[in-house]
């Protein structure tokens, strides 16, 4: 279980590091209002501007890329003439993409993704606040409203109120209070519409936060060793060490966190930046959940190992990985969540894949109930050997998805759960001892005589011998078969070790054949006659059939 612990919150990374590249999804694939228009059944918008949050995210985008043109089609320029639009817009539109940035309050996460918009902010239901400023004594706010354009298609824009405030809030905002202390051209050399300073800042952010995470995370078990050792020493090495690595990711984002408010970055990344942070949080979280559950599992383990409990060797590690898969889910969720995704939407689409997934993939989820069906009903369990269908071996390992037994060759058979829940298995492992019973094949020419001092000599062998097991009739005469007087012998030997069965059936086996050679006796072989007849069909002479026989 240890391999696993090491394992998760790399799994984790791995499946949000697609989702931490992309941006937040395209408003046009938002739903509608619930009272659209068939002409605004199915809206679309270029610019992407049908909730608050997208098309805040998309003017910010177009800001970076350098495009004020298309900047300012997010601001509402209607009052404006259009040769003043045309000159004006991009202008504005520059500085307030700059306000925007250097405004360390302003989170575009914030924003709805409604296409509605936040109906209990307190504004107008066409209205959405995206940031507020203190200027001379009184508040100005910085507004979207919801605009309907000539084509119907109801979009969301700066309102025009906003926009006559943007060259007041530009001088409130005119630049960074570090960027005066700054050389020239690690302000003006930009790379991503980013000046080289707030990159450098922001390496030299991570470098630290690493350095420092990891200093106070070795402090920190330093401290508490004494503790742990005085009220859990049996678990003092596994506990630190389950607590050392989830501690260092969940400090690394708090002070990431902390540190990424200082630098003061641009809007969009600064975006980027607090999900990544929220990620490192959660997956320290949850890597530190699968490793609580790795250490309860263990002293189960442990616990039922000394009773000598076979569930320890089966049951647990299946509830191992179900438990890390749904800590994982968890998780993810919670990421995807904190991103500003609808989980409840999430879940119900899953929901209903989870139909056409379950019909697709019908063998995938036989073979898992078969899985729980063998860990549950217990026919074998990990270490067992077998036999299943006309093959046998030792049970290795019983996964969600197939059983591996080690079969006597040394080859490693894997077989679908739903198949081997359904065999016939004949667990070898769990006989308390082993049946005893071989027949004699006695010469047909051994006198009565001879028989019954044959089975008084092995009842004696038989009772006397510690480690057998005798019924009342142990050794019995069943008959004359074609070529020999039978003898059954019927008893166990009390032992569930097979190699000490052999050795005790091999010493057992030896004094029968003494007591059978004492008797003036021996066993009977197969014997087959040819007689051959001459031309006038007369049997050919005795000595010559004695001497054909084999």
């Amino acid at each position: 279980m240890t391999g696993n612990r090491k394992f998760f919150p790399f799994a984790l990374l791995a499946f949000c590091a697609h989702s931490l590249s992309g941006q937040i999804p395209s408003p046009a694939a938002q739903s509608a209002p619930k009272e659209a228009s068939p002409k605004e059944a199915n809206p679309q918008d270029p610019f992407n501007r049908l909730s608050p949050q997208g098309s805040v995210v998309s003017f910010l985008e177009a800001c970076r890329a350098g495009n004020f043109e298309r900047a300012s089609r997010y601001l509402n320029l209607r009052q404006m003439p259009r040769d003043q639009r045309l000159n004006d817009g991009p202008r504005l539109a520059q500085q307030l993409g700059r306000i925007l940035d250097r405004d360390a309050s302003f989170d575009v996460a914030d924003l709805s993704r409604d296409p509605r918009g936040d109906l209990s902010d307190g504004l107008p239901p066409d209205r959405e606040r995206v940031g507020s400023y203190q200027v001379g004594g009184k508040t100005l706010e910085l507004q979207l409203e919801h605009s309907t354009l000539r084509s119907g298609l109801s979009v969301w824009v700066f309102s025009s109120d906003s926009v006559d405030l943007i060259p007041e809030l530009a001088q409130v905002t005119s630049g960074s209070t570090i960027e005066k202390y700054l050389p020239t051209a690690l302000v003006s050399w930009t790379l991503a519409g980013i000046p080289a300073w707030r990159w450098i800042a922001l390496a030299l952010l991570m470098i630290a936060v690493a350095a420092l995470s990891r200093a106070l995370e070795r402090l920190g078990i330093i401290v508490l060793r004494p503790a742990v050792r005085a009220l859990v020493p049996k678990f003092e090495t596994s506990l630190l060490r389950a607590i050392a690595g989830p501690a260092q990711l969940l400090l690394a984002g708090v002070f990431l966190r902390a540190g990424v408010e200082w630098i003061e970055p641009p809007a969009l990344l600064r975006l980027y930046l607090a999900r990544f942070c929220t990620l490192l949080i959660i997956v320290g979280a949850g890597w530190f959940f699968a490793n609580t559950a790795d250490l309860i599992l263990e002293q189960i383990r442990l616990r039922l190992e000394a009773r000598r409990s076979t569930l320890s060797r089966s049951a647990l590690p299946l509830v191992s990985r179900v438990i890390k898969i749904t800590i994982f889910v968890f998780a993810a969720t919670a990421v995807l969540g904190s991103w500003g995704y609808n989980t409840s939407t999430i879940w119900a689409g899953l929901g209903i894949g989870g139909i056409a997934v379950a019909l697709a993939a019908q063998k995938t989820i036989e073979n898992l109930f078969g899985g729980v069906a063998v860990v549950s009903d217990r026919p074998v369990t990990v270490g067992d050997f077998c036999k299943f269908g006309d093959r046998v071996g030792t049970v290795e390992d019983i996964g969600l998805r197939s059983t591996r037994v080690r079969t006597l060759d040394r080859t490693l058979v894997s077989i679908p759960n739903s198949e081997f829940s359904s065999m016939v298995l004949e667990n070898f492992s769990q006989r308390d001892k082993v049946w005893f019973h071989p027949t004699l094949n006695l010469r047909r020419d051994t006198r009565p005589d001879q028989v019954r001092s044959i089975l008084d000599a092995i009842r004696r062998i038989l009772t006397e011998d510690p480690k057998v097991e005798t019924g009342t009739l142990p050794v019995r005469f069943i008959g004359a078969g074609s070529y020999s007087l039978d003898v059954e012998v019927f008893a166990y030997i009390r032992t569930a070790d097979y190699d000490e069965f052999l050795k005790i059936q091999q010493d057992l086996l030896l004094r029968i054949m003494d007591a059978i050679s004492a008797a003036g006796t021996a066993l009977a072989l197969p014997t087959q006659a040819s007689v051959f007849y001459s031309d006038d069909r007369q049997p050919a002479p005795a000595e010559e059939l004695a001497g054909n026989r084999r």
